[in-house]
């Protein structure tokens, strides 16, 4: 099967875990492992990641420098670049009879997406709320609750294409596993003379990557965390895991806005278009091409 893997952030960097270079290899390294499972297997995968913890990161850095900071579509790239280098190198040292590539990915968005008058993607780490409110009245932040924590939070608008999909599809073509859409891409819009300009933003990673396997009209579309399936009802008592479902049995707004809706509802619209996502831990990534555990979201008609 052609399957897009989606990679969290949090499956890169578990929560509350420093956010050292040795760390983010080490759990680079426990990705690339499952994952070569998968292309022994004989799948063709075209890998994504998200970069929150990341690019928040480099967004600190850079605002300690005297010069003025780089946008946050410059560090988009560069998180993308980092994360796609070491996992690329990593998958290499796991699976050296397959050929490997990075590839930076813009991705247009619209620049009157209603996320940039209201700010949801949290990225850098977490802080108490006092800390928080804090740093944002020191460096014009907005901030939100990020579970029992607080973030930064940054626009994160809908993708609405994926400008090197031609190229990523002749790469996959010719048997190349490719890292893509890295922190759901760089954010672009299009000017009124049909040039391209970054803006400022982070994409969602799992919407971009819906709409990535649709135009390269993948199979399967699977979203790895680090939880184990998606739950109704989750922090509460009754709270249940769903096996299969279809499209028709979930309401997105039923999900976390914070963590598992965006998977939800990139899940359901991928498989609107014919084909099933999943939804679960790194480390159960086999048992969920297989049916055994996870999330699957199905067609209707499924």
């Amino acid at each position: 099967m052609r399957i897009v893997v989606a990679l969290g952030g949090n499956a890169l960097l578990r929560r509350g875990e420093p956010m050292t270079a040795e760390n983010q290899r080490a759990n680079i390294r426990r990705a690339a492992a499952v994952l070569a499972k998968l292309i022994v297997a004989g799948h063709a995968l075209v890998i994504t990641h998200g970069n929150g913890p990341q690019v928040g990161l480099l967004a600190l850095q850079a605002a300690t420098t005297p010069d003025a900071p780089f946008p946050l579509d410059v560090l988009d790239a560069e998180s993308a670049g980092m994360i796609g280098y070491v996992l690329q190198q990593e998958l290499g040292n796991v699976v050296q009879d397959r050929l490997f590539a990075t590839l930076l990915t813009q991705v247009r968005v619209d620049p009157r997406d209603c996320a940039f008058t209201t700010p949801t993607k949290p990225i850098g780490p977490v802080y108490d709320e006092t800390t928080a409110r804090r740093l944002a009245a020191e460096r014009g932040w907005q901030i939100a609750p990020d579970s029992d924590r607080w973030r930064r939070v940054v626009a994160s608008p809908k993708p609405l294409a994926i400008l090197e999909a031609e190229v990523l599809g002749l790469l996959v073509e010719r048997g190349v596993i490719v890292i893509c859409a890295g922190g759901g891409g760089i954010p672009v819009v299009e000017r009124e003379d049909g040039s391209l300009i970054g803006i400022e933003a982070v994409i969602d990673k799992d919407f971009a990557s819906a709409l990535l396997a649709r135009q390269l009209h993948a199979d399967f579309l699977l979203m790895l965390t680090d939880v184990d399936a998606v739950y109704r009802g989750w922090g509460t008592d009754a709270a249940v895991p769903l096996g299969i479902v279809r499209t028709s049995d979930l309401a997105p707004g039923d999900f976390p806005a914070g963590s598992m809706r965006p998977k939800v509802e990139a899940g359901i619209a991928f498989a609107s278009a014919g084909k099933p996502a999943a939804i679960g831990r790194l480390e159960d990534a086999v048992e969920i091409i297989a049916g055994i555990r996870g999330t699957w979201i199905e067609p209707v008609d499924g």
